[in-house]
């Protein structure tokens, strides 16, 4: 059984997901941990619950969503793993990080391409890939069917969507990702966002004014 722990990081109040079994497997979701007390909060929680942290994820690879990523690398020993469209995206990265004054960021590139469906496995667990771009032009999704639960990225937020006007953005798209394979998800399921509190997909469908399914 997953267990999911969020982790709120930097600025731009991003969440990071720590998710393990009872194995004590670890995967680590778009760590946004830039300052030294972020990553401690993290590092303190894996150790109190001698977790073993072996992959490393990002959904998509914005800059509230890498900026632990070269932390995570090099604490655990693990991989890097990303969409493929979201090379090009994530070598942005330094830039956008002196655009918004993040001088404390140290990049780091990536070492594997994730598939943009199928499963992706840790511990006794497995996650279903979804493709869902819009908001970034690789961005993925991980269905936890047994638990019930996603962990989304910036595609869908309580009442809201993901912003469209960044490099590889669009609006279409976006709405398209989530009417097609959000909303193909059960209405129970626990969506785990980006930013903000959590949601359901049948919430979103009755409620988000920007897709929200009417009757």
């Amino acid at each position: 059984m997953i267990q999911v722990k969020k982790f709120t990081f930097n600025p731009f109040q991003e969440n990071t997901y720590l998710l393990y079994d009872e194995t004590k497997a670890a995967v680590v979701i778009d760590p946004g941990c830039l300052e030294l007390h972020e990553q401690a909060q993290l590092r303190d929680f894996v150790q109190a619950n001698s977790l073993k942290v072996e992959a490393l994820i990002n959904t998509h690879c914005h800059i509230d969503h890498v900026l632990g990523n070269k932390f995570i690398k090099e604490t655990y020993n693990v991989a890097l793993q990303i969409p493929p469209k979201e090379v090009a995206i994530l070598a942005l990265a330094e830039r956008s990080a002196i655009m918004y004054g993040m001088l404390g960021y140290e990049h780091t590139t990536h070492d594997e391409l994730l598939a943009e469906s199928g499963t992706f496995s840790f511990g006794n667990s497995e996650l279903e890939i979804l493709f869902v771009p819009g908001h970034a032009p690789g961005h993925l999704a991980f269905y936890a069917k047994e638990e019930g639960f996603c962990i989304n990225g910036d595609v869908l937020f309580r009442q809201s969507i993901g912003r469209t006007d960044l490099p590889g953005g669009d609006h279409d798209t976006l709405l398209r990702s989530i009417r097609e394979v959000m909303f193909a998800l059960p209405d129970n399921t626990l969506v785990y966002t980006g930013h903000g509190p959590e949601t359901t997909i049948g919430y979103e469908k009755a409620n988000n004014p920007f897709c929200a399914i009417m009757a």
